[in-house]
C-alpha cells in the first residue's frame, strides 16, 4: 500500500478516535444543545458526517471499480501531484474554518430533531470504517487519474485520493465545530 494511502487510514482512525473523544460523557441534552440560532448540535455535526460519507461512498465505489475495469493502476514516480483546484477543495476544508458554507440538500440535517449518542456515534465509526475499506480497495490505482464524481453535481470531478483527502478533511472540520460546541457548554450551564 503506498504511503500516501496509508497516511488517509491513520487519518481515519485519528478521526474515529476524535469523534470519540468529542461524545465521551454526554447527555442527550448536551449532545442536542445548540449553541444558538442557526448552530449545530454536537448531535448535528455528527449526523451531518455520517450522512456526507454515506453518500460519498458510492462515488468512490464507481471511481474505484472504472479504474479497475480501465486498467488505470498506478504508475510510480511518487505520490500522486493534485491541480490547483482539489488543492484549494482540500484546503477549503481544514479546520478551523475560513467561512461559514452552505449544506447541500443531500447532507442536510433535518432541523429540530433529537439524536441519541448510543445511536449515532457507532454510525460514524461504521461509517469510517467503510470509508477506509475503500481506501483500502484504492490500493494499486492511479490515485490522480481516476476521478471521483461527486454525489452533488456530476460537474465536479476529483481525482480518487484528493477527493478521499476532501472528505477526510471535511470530518477533521466538523469534529472541529463539534468540539466548540462542547467547550461552549461548561459556558453556557450544561454541564
Amino acid at each position: 500500500m503506498t504511503s500516501e494511502l496509508q497516511d488517509l487510514l491513520r487519518q481515519i482512525d485519528a478521526i474515529k478516535a476524535d469523534g470519540h473523544a468529542v461524545c465521551a460523557g454526554l447527555t442527550e441534552t448536551q449532545f442536542n444543545w445548540r449553541p444558538g440560532e442557526g448552530r449545530w448540535s454536537i448531535a448535528e455535526c455528527i449526523v451531518h458526517l455520517n450522512r456526507s460519507v454515506s453518500a460519498t461512498l458510492p462515488a468512490f465505489d464507481r471511481a474505484i471499480a472504472d479504474g479497475r475495469a480501465k486498467g488505470r493502476t498506478a504508475k510510480g514516480g511518487g505520490p500522486p501531484r493534485y491541480g490547483w483546484f482539489s488543492r484549494w477543495m482540500i484546503g477549503s476544508m481544514e479546520p478551523p474554518p475560513k467561512r461559514r458554507m452552505k449544506t447541500f440538500p443531500i447532507f442536510a440535517v433535518p432541523v429540530g430533531g433529537t439524536h441519541a449518542v448510543a445511536s449515532v456515534l457507532p454510525e460514524f465509526i461504521a461509517v469510517r470504517d467503510q470509508l477506509a475499506e475503500r481506501v483500502r480497495r484504492a490500493d494499486g490505482l492511479d490515485l490522480q487519474g481516476n476521478r471521483t464524481v461527486s454525489p452533488v453535481t456530476r460537474l465536479l470531478r476529483m481525482p480518487l485520493g484528493a477527493y478521499l483527502q476532501f472528505v477526510i478533511a471535511h470530518d477533521r472540520r466538523h469534529l472541529w465545530q463539534a468540539r466548540q460546541v462542547r467547550n461552549g457548554l461548561s459556558a453556557s450551564g450544561q454541564t
